[in-house]
């Protein structure tokens, strides 16, 4: 089983910009998107018949939301945290017969840290909401989770302490989040591999310089370690801000 998790940073722009290619070469049988920037009826994509669709749209236009695309028909769907709806669009639920999927778009801190205490708490409600639904069921979580963990998931480590998406207090929600029972897949299979990152500045040639941060995440429940099989970076892909991350499981019985 092919999960595939990418924030496109504007779904109609990505499109121009080869999503569809993409989205047909790797035939995931689940394929999550965030920041999709858009609101119903403003596209319209080939799937094919296969897939269900799933849209949690944010009440401003032109940005966040998210959407998910299965092969798997879901046993139910959500859209949000403590109640089913999310104003800025960012979390989708889909639970199926052997684990519960989670869609995340993680809002940010922004770059004067001005959202910094809205951030903390609301990791501590998202994190507060995968320990019941893991209660339930084992637990996927991806998409963007606007934190590099470790010095190691991001190029300049100690000329970005303290700016947003690597503070000691958001890091510090992440170190608490694998601590209740989570594994940073990517991590699982490479521990120490560098220079592996999902996202780039659009600055000149930071991208082709490789400049990035690792903040995109598929992260699972402890006890689906058996069923893990490999986790990517498709960092040659091209289209966002942001590349696509993909997670390979055992078939389940």
């Amino acid at each position: 089983m092919k999960l595939v998790s990418w924030n496109v940073n504007g779904l109609r722009a990505c499109m121009n910009k080869g999503f569809q290619d993409y989205f047909n070469e790797v035939s995931a049988d689940i394929f999550c998107i965030q920041e999709t920037k858009l609101q119903e009826g403003q596209i319209d994509i080939e799937m094919g018949s296969e897939y269900y669709q799933f849209w949690n749209y944010a009440e401003k236009k032109g940005y966040s939301g998210t959407a998910v695309f299965t092969k798997l028909q879901p046993l139910s769907v959500r859209y949000g945290l403590e109640e089913d709806y999310e104003p800025e669009g960012r979390i989708l639920t889909l639970e199926f017969d052997h684990f519960i999927l989670v869609n995340v778009y993680t809002p940010n801190a922004r770059r004067d840290l001005s959202r910094l205490d809205y951030r903390l708490e609301w990791e501590d409600r998202f994190r507060a909401y995968l320990m019941q639904l893991d209660a339930k069921k084992p637990v996927i979580v991806c998409g963007d989770l606007n934190v590099a963990h470790q010095e190691i998931d991001l190029k300049n480590a100690k000329s970005n302490r303290n700016n947003s998406g690597f503070t000691p207090e958001e890091r510090e929600k992440m170190t608490n989040l694998l601590a209740s029972g989570f594994i940073d897949t990517f991590r699982h299979f490479y521990p120490d591999k560098t220079d592996a990152y999902t996202w780039w500045s659009y600055m000149a040639k930071v991208r082709e310089r490789n400049i990035g941060w690792r903040i995109d995440y598929f992260l699972a429940s402890s006890r689906l370690a058996p069923s893990l099989v490999d986790a990517q970076i498709d960092a040659h892909v091209m289209g966002s801000d942001h590349c696509p991350i993909t997670l390979q499981l055992s078939d389940f019985d």
